[in-house]
């Protein structure tokens, strides 16, 4: 299990970092976020480490830190830089080493270059972190559709949310991508309520693994 696995989202906010999280404590992994936009509160990898107790040397720093909350290509442009996408490369680590990215698949990091030129680039086997509410079936079958035509292997989707079994099945059924499992909102949400909920509902076997 010593491949990276990059986690890529739908759209923003749908659960990419609780799952990374998940994925980080259930197997001592390492995490990176290549770039963080938004500096208000917790980052993302904060979240990460306090949600998986991993040690500050399994979280790598992030390539590009930017201030606002916004596309990043967006919030580099405010603070007078352009991210170098053709630079950033997977740090070397000792272990499973989860990637998080910015955003969905086409989020923009420079008006020059997606994430998903770098995810072509790096050929990783992606995991896709997919809502169950209204808007999941387009999103999640566009984002298989994108990635497919440049040759990025996927190795499943994770769910996040409410159930929602007839949306879950279309997305399997057209989209012909493995269901790994889901998430439901956890109230508390904390080290260990996250990992009982990915033991208990997470399919373990797919994690290091193309597809």
């Amino acid at each position: 299990m010593n491949r990276p696995v990059v986690i890529v989202g739908t759209d923003t906010g749908v659960g990419k970092t609780i799952v990374a999280a998940a994925i980080v404590g259930a197997f001592d992994a390492y995490y990176w976020k290549p770039v963080q936009a938004g500096l208000d509160g917790e980052t993302d990898s904060q979240i990460v480490a306090r949600l998986s107790g991993a040690p500050t040397a399994r979280i790598f720093p992030e390539a590009w830190r930017l201030r606002r909350a916004a596309s990043p290509h967006l919030a580099a442009r405010d603070e007078g830089v352009e991210i170098d996408a053709a630079a950033l490369t997977p740090p070397q680590c000792g272990g499973l080493l989860v990637i998080e990215t910015a955003g969905g698949a086409m989020t923009p990091l420079s008006d020059r270059a997606l994430t998903i030129d770098v995810l072509e680039r790096w050929r990783l086997p992606v995991i896709l972190v997919a809502r169950t509410s209204l808007g999941t079936i387009s999103h999640s079958l566009l984002t298989l559709e994108a990635l497919r035509r440049r040759s990025i292997p996927i190795t499943g989707i994770v769910f996040s949310g409410a159930a929602d079994a007839d949306a879950q099945r279309s997305i399997e059924t057209i989209g012909g991508a493995r269901i790994l499992g889901r998430l439901p909102k956890l109230d508390p949400l904390n080290q260990n309520t996250l990992r009982a909920a990915f033991n208990a509902a997470i399919a373990r076997d797919a994690f290091g693994s193309g597809g």
